[in-house]
């Protein structure tokens, strides 16, 4: 189980080079400008949803604690920064003691977001925001794509399960955050053991094409499979011809054979003559479980088909066709000094282009009609509204430089279920659109 949702420590190594070399060299500059302990304020959003998408999810938070507590320049690391030169000796003293000692607040994980929701902001000194910039946005903006993906999928699979088996597909690490944020999204086991192992998500696997070419025929891979795993195994039946595959796999497991798989072909065709066949020996029981390059387009379509179960691969870990939700980190207020009591003054952004940023510190609710029904994202800078007042979105996640906000990755799939239930009908429209709900600013 992940000693992160037990509350324990995270025995992982220093984050710190998880970052961009302009991060180090502002603080560099700032330390000998005097400015490097303004406390500042930042904020992480994205600007418009990926094209089609109608909701976000927010995914990556537990994962974004991990690496904010094991953000320490450690010997190893200073010395890569010495040799090569990144930053001059001061700044190197400066990041020996570095701690984030801020606060950060946010959606927790598995809420929904709109364009412009400040799901994440950060509090501290400018040195100590800036650091963690580049690191929040590499997480938050791969998971939440994922999960993003993950959501329509489950959406599209109308309450059947879901596997993900995309690790061959992406980097071995990417993998394993990748298996995590499809759990938030709706997908219900992993092929991958290392997503297994540090996150406790249910795996499965059984066996590939090749363990049925090492056998002689078909026959005795199934009765090998069998023997090993038992009859409630799932047998992969599309190496040569389904149907003599479906019958010899009836024959060697009995009708009390667990699933067929089926990789290939017209999966709506053969699905259904599969599910005949196995009724017609008896097999009514045995489930079918189809892969084969799906996405959520693909798995609707099989909506009406005799389906159990779907693997999904290379569209999920890539975040359907969206592998970013383009997020920001941007510094929306700072004081004159370190002092806590300093007025905190707006900044912002103003290029052309469709780059600019709104300043200040915000505050984020999502009002509800009378049915408890999202129909808007509120954002604002002064006095929260009364009626709004009990529908603000953002928690807090690190007071002081400690977390206070881990959880149980399950009690996250849960919330996304439930964030995902009280949006409009729309929201689980596959076909392109805009957001959902509009962002109102106030």
């Amino acid at each position: 189980m992940n000693t992160a949702d037990l509350g324990l420590p995270v025995a992982v190594p220093s984050t710190a080079l998880f970052t961009d070399q302009y991060e180090l060299t502002m603080v560099q500059a700032a330390l000998r400008a005097g400015t490097a302990d303004r406390r500042s304020v930042f904020e992480v959003f994205t600007r418009r949803l990926p094209e089609g998408r109608r909701y976000g999810v927010v995914a990556g938070v537990g994962r974004v604690l991990d690496a904010v507590e094991n953000f320490r320049f450690d010997e190893g690391v200073l010395g890569f920064l010495r040799e090569h030169g990144t930053v001059d000796g001061p700044t190197l003293d400066w990041l020996a003691g570095f701690r984030f000692r801020g606060d950060i607040w946010g959606f927790p994980e598995g809420e929904v977001y709109f364009p412009g929701s400040p799901i994440m902001r950060v509090e501290g000194s400018f040195a100590e925001g800036v650091l963690l910039e580049t690191v929040i946005l590499s997480i938050l903006n791969h998971d939440s794509a994922v999960a993003a993906a993950a959501s329509r999928m489950a959406v599209a699979a109308g309450g059947r399960p879901l596997i993900e088996m995309g690790a061959r597909r992406t980097h071995e690490l990417a993998a394993v955050a990748a298996s995590r944020a499809a759990y938030v999204g709706g997908f219900s086991s992993t092929s991958d053991l290392a997503a297994g192992f540090r996150y406790n998500i249910p795996t499965v696997g059984t066996s590939a094409h090749s363990f049925t070419l090492l056998h002689d025929n078909e026959r005795d891979a199934f009765a090998a499979q069998v023997a090993s795993l038992g009859s409630d195994t799932t047998l992969l039946v599309d190496t040569y011809d389904v149907t003599q595959a479906v019958r010899t796999a009836v024959e060697v497991a009995g009708t009390e054979l667990g699933a067929v798989r089926i990789d290939s072909g017209d999966l709506l065709l053969l699905a259904h003559r599969v599910r005949q066949q196995l009724d017609d020996l008896g097999a009514t029981k045995t489930r079918i479980v189809v892969t084969s390059d799906l996405d959520e387009y693909a798995i609707a379509s099989l909506a009406a088909s005799p389906v159990d179960a779907y693997g999904v691969g290379t569209q999920l870990v890539t975040g359907s066709g969206h592998p970013t939700c383009s997020m920001v980190y941007k510094l929306v207020a700072r004081a004159d000094s370190a002092d806590p009591a300093a007025p905190l003054h707006p900044v912002a952004k103003k290029s052309m282009g469709g780059k600019s940023s709104v300043g200040g510190s915000k505050w984020v609710a999502r009002r509800l009609d009378a049915d408890g029904i999202a129909e808007a994202e509120v954002i604002g800078t002064g006095p929260v509204p009364p009626e709004l007042a009990d529908h603000l979105l953002a928690v807090p996640l690190v007071r002081d430089g400690e977390v206070i906000a881990r959880e149980p990755l399950d009690a996250v799939r849960d919330r996304h279920i439930q964030a995902r239930a009280k949006l409009p009908m729309s929201a689980m429209q596959l076909s392109r659109g805009d957001a959902t709900l509009p962002t109102e600013y106030v």
